[in-house]
């Protein structure tokens, strides 16, 4: 796993799939509903976004395919809905229960490990590469 992604790739990635989705989608849906509080359907929709666009597209959202990283399993198998809720919805648990300690733990093992796995990369099986599909 010596193509495995560290730090800096990672946060670039998901700050630009911020800047290209999710705020876009939090402006749409603002002016929709009028309603610039409450952002139910924006979190749905990047909540989807994060989970199904990687089952789609070999690993990528659009902020790692700009960076040249994707989401593989450890097993090499094709990400599934299982594996991308695991990576998403129980790790955001996770996270929340201990108030956002374990999110800056999977931070620093990003940077310091030499896999450059995170908590959520543990719970659901997998790790970011730059290999092409």
């Amino acid at each position: 796993m010596s193509d495995s992604v560290g730090f800096w790739k990672r946060l670039f990635a998901g700050v630009l799939d911020g800047i290209i989705v999710s705020a876009p989608l939090a402006i749409i849906f603002g002016v929709i509903t009028g309603d610039w509080e409450d952002e139910n359907f924006s979190t749905l929709f990047n909540f989807l976004y994060m989970v199904i666009v990687p089952i789609l597209w070999y690993g990528y959202t659009v902020g790692k395919r700009i960076m040249g990283i994707r989401i593989v399993r450890m097993d090499g198998k094709k990400l599934g809905i299982g594996t991308m809720l695991l990576r998403y919805l129980v790790a955001a648990l996770v996270y929340a229960i201990t108030l956002g300690i374990g999110f800056i733990v999977s931070a620093f093992m990003v940077g310091i490990r030499k896999d450059h796995r995170s908590i959520h990369d543990f719970i659901a099986g997998t790790y970011v590469t730059s290999n092409e599909p």
